[in-house]
């Protein structure tokens, strides 16, 4: 059938409508890999009780804002979405976007400038995480779009060009017939100048023995590696309350690497989380801690004090809060004298703080399930002047910003940082006062 494609929605795909029947108004149809405004001639693949899939044949209608992509993956890898449109486009995609779900999720109507910090497009990632088979050949790369079968590739042009470089070794090591059995993920952390590297491997328990003669060959052969650190890999069956971390079964040379921007210096272990984009990292804490100071500032989800570190020259003390063990460790290392390291989830925290706390500022960095309603809530006694939201999902910002916005606060500053060129994600800085 011939569809129109009316919007890009936040995912990666195209919204069309199936033509009208008896039954009313034809159902939505979520296409991948098409622009805004192109006719193309589609093929349903899945049907929903609301919806379907579709699959293109044909552009019959080409945007002027579609370009070739640059990868030779794309359309088969999961992980990119957005190759084929022109970059700045992306930006106007992605502020389309975030407008909308705060239209439709949050009912505001952004009247303060969105104002877009764009990325260098290509070779951005400092971590990259890749899928492994062993046998019976080997093969490494990422899955195929919309499934769990793994797609070999052999470069990465998002990732950076020392991660590029241990692809190909790999690649060597795996057709030599060198690598440990059993691996099932390796995950690829570059310094900021891309001139270090951390291995992080993930493999069964049982293969722990073999993996440290692999561990100490990589760790000497691989360019720029300073060590490899062996996890053990999670497994389906484990119990969704288990720790989300997994444990370190073997290593070889160091487990941390030291992150140098020009503001701060982060010591990063294997297992803790860190920004991925190796171009404006400086940027983003730029914009989050940038004409703010007083006397308490407390930071949410700080992992290993990315905020905090710079914070603290403002503020008389900083407060950053942290759950994961190993993320905290890195935060106790990391943090200046007037910075206290908490570990506690932020819902823990704010229980135990509302009444007895009253912060000049509050950054939230949340994962991608946003803040919730406790967290919200909390927030909302805790009644902050100043509070800055670092986001990564649109939908659950917008979801938690309806609720902040019934608590006084109103937009400040509205920010879209562009961490994820090429990909559906949209990462955003609200600056909110009350």
């Amino acid at each position: 059938m011939r569809l129109t494609i009316e919007k890009m929605i936040y995912g990666g795909d195209g919204l069309a409508r199936l033509p009208a029947d008896e039954h009313g108004p034809g159902k939505a149809a979520f296409l991948p890999y098409v622009l805004a405004g192109e006719d193309v001639e589609a093929v349903v693949v899945e049907e929903r009780p609301g919806f379907v899939r579709a699959g293109v044949e044909a552009i019959l209608t080409t945007s002027p804002q579609r370009i070739a992509p640059r990868c030779p993956y794309f359309q088969r890898c999961g992980g990119c979405h957005y190759q084929h449109a022109a970059y700045e486009y992306q930006l106007e995609i992605k502020s389309v976007i975030l407008k909308e779900n705060l239209r439709r999720i949050a009912k505001l109507e952004l009247h303060k400038e969105l104002i877009a910090h764009p990325s260098p497009p290509w070779n951005y990632r400092n971590r990259t995480r890749l899928k492994v088979q062993t046998g019976p050949q080997f093969a490494l790369g990422y899955y195929r779009l919309n499934s769990h079968e793994l797609l070999s590739v052999e470069q990465c042009p998002i990732s950076s060009p020392l991660i590029n470089q241990t692809i190909d070794k790999l690649w060597d090591f795996g057709r030599a017939g060198d690598m440990a059995a059993q691996l099932e993920e390796l995950e690829l952390f570059a310094s900021a100048d891309d001139s270090q590297l951390l291995v992080e491997a993930y493999c069964t328990s049982e293969t722990a023995d073999q993996a440290q003669s692999w561990a100490e060959q990589i760790h000497q052969a691989l360019p720029g590696a300073i060590g490899v650190a062996v996890f053990e890999a999670r497994t389906s069956t484990q119990h969704p309350g288990a720790s989300a971390e997994s444990k370190l079964l073997i290593s070889s040379g160091v487990t941390a690497l030291d992150y140098k921007t020009k503001s701060a210096a982060y010591r990063v272990s294997a297992g803790s989380f860190f920004q991925i984009n190796r171009h404006l990292t400086e940027e983003l804490v730029d914009i989050v801690t940038a004409g703010h100071s007083g006397k308490t500032a407390l930071d949410l989800y700080a992992g290993v004090g990315l905020f905090s570190s710079v914070l603290n020259r403002e503020f008389e003390r900083v407060i950053a809060v942290e759950s994961s063990p190993t993320s905290h460790a890195d935060l106790l290392y990391n943090s200046p004298s007037n910075v206290k390291a908490v570990r506690a989830t932020t819902e823990q925290y704010l229980k135990n703080a509302v009444g007895k706390l009253r912060p000049d500022l509050v950054v939230v960095d949340p994962p991608r399930g946003g803040l919730g309603d406790k967290v919200v809530r909390g927030l909302g006694e805790l009644a902050a002047p100043h509070i800055v939201y670092v986001s990564c999902d649109p939908a659950t910002f917008a979801r938690d910003l309806g609720r902040l916005l019934t608590f006084g606060y109103r937009v400040e500053q509205a920010h879209l940082v562009d961490l994820f060129p090429q990909t559906y994600h949209v990462e955003s800085v609200f600056h909110l006062v009350r």
